[in-house]
């Protein structure tokens, strides 16, 4: 009966079903799996990607809103739909967009995280939360939601890193980083393969060159930070993997969990100060 008294848990390396009060899990050998800490960890998995994505279209919505309330005397009020209801260059800059200008002259690296939280009008953020929308699910289904984090945090933040050496002066949005989504898509449709797969790959590649012409016909797209942004998806997908052949591991969601820290913490920093730079 003392077996059948214990608490059951899932072990947060390999998901297997384990007593709380082991050592060590028997199958993975994973240290002290029933700690409040690894529990912790785990609860990043499927159930929760939908609210993860909700919070991050809230998060950008909220930061818009902001950048417009910090300058509104400088609001975009044209009826041209790409500048209505635009913030401030200076909101913006207070707020974390980055580029050459941000990073070198007022030392703003920490802005390489900011940057896709920021958006330069309505169209701007439409566009990037309904594409954010609609491939989240995909890639959060497909390769975990921790996974899922790490592509869209480490897709933004390598768009603006290139962005950077190549030059951009001032640039922000969140397509770098909805963009390694693309990538993420176009890895696993081609290394899936099969119809399926394959007809995912083709999907993926016409999203590919409709942004490539989209940015070719419209002046001040960063295509740069698309470039990037896909190229980090295809890499952290082949790296990451995805969970048909793969599933989520414990370093997984460390790494999920100390990048959205680490943006939290940048976005906190940024908007504390921009608020108080703009009202004291």
């Amino acid at each position: 009966m003392g077996q059948l008294d214990k608490k059951s848990m899932l072990c947060p390396g390999c998901r297997r079903l384990i007593s709380s009060d082991e050592p060590s899990c028997p199958f993975c050998g994973l240290v002290n799996p029933g700690s409040p800490i690894r529990q912790g960890l785990a609860r990043l998995s499927l159930r929760d990607s939908d609210s993860i994505i909700q919070f991050i279209i809230y998060a950008n919505a909220a930061i818009f809103i902001l950048a417009l309330v910090l300058n509104p005397s400088e609001m975009g009020m044209s009826l041209n739909p790409f500048t209505l209801l635009s913030p401030s260059s200076t909101s913006l800059l207070l707020l974390g967009a980055t580029g050459t200008i941000p990073i070198d002259r007022f030392h703003s690296w920490w802005t390489i995280l900011t940057a896709s939280w920021l958006h330069g009008g309505i169209l701007h953020i439409a566009f990037n939360m309904m594409a954010l929308h609609q491939l989240g699910p995909f890639v959060a289904r497909e390769y975990g939601t921790a996974r899922f984090l790490v592509i869209y945090l480490v897709s933004g933040i390598a768009g603006f890193v290139l962005s950077y050496f190549v030059g951009i002066p001032f640039t922000l949005g969140a397509s770098a980083a909805v963009c390694g989504l693309i990538g993420a898509i176009l890895y696993y449709g081609k290394s899936r393969g099969g119809y399926f797969g394959m007809a995912i790959y083709r999907q993926a590649m016409g999203w590919i060159v409709g942004l490539i012409l989209f940015g070719l016909m419209l002046p001040g797209i960063n295509n740069w930070a698309h470039g990037g942004g896909i190229a980090a998806g295809i890499a952290a997908g082949f790296a990451l993997g995805y969970g048909e052949r793969r599933g989520e591991t414990l370093p997984h969601r460390v790494t999920a969990a100390a990048l959205s820290l680490a943006t939290a913490g940048a976005l906190l920093f940024t908007i504390v100060r921009a608020v108080l730079l703009r009202f004291s």
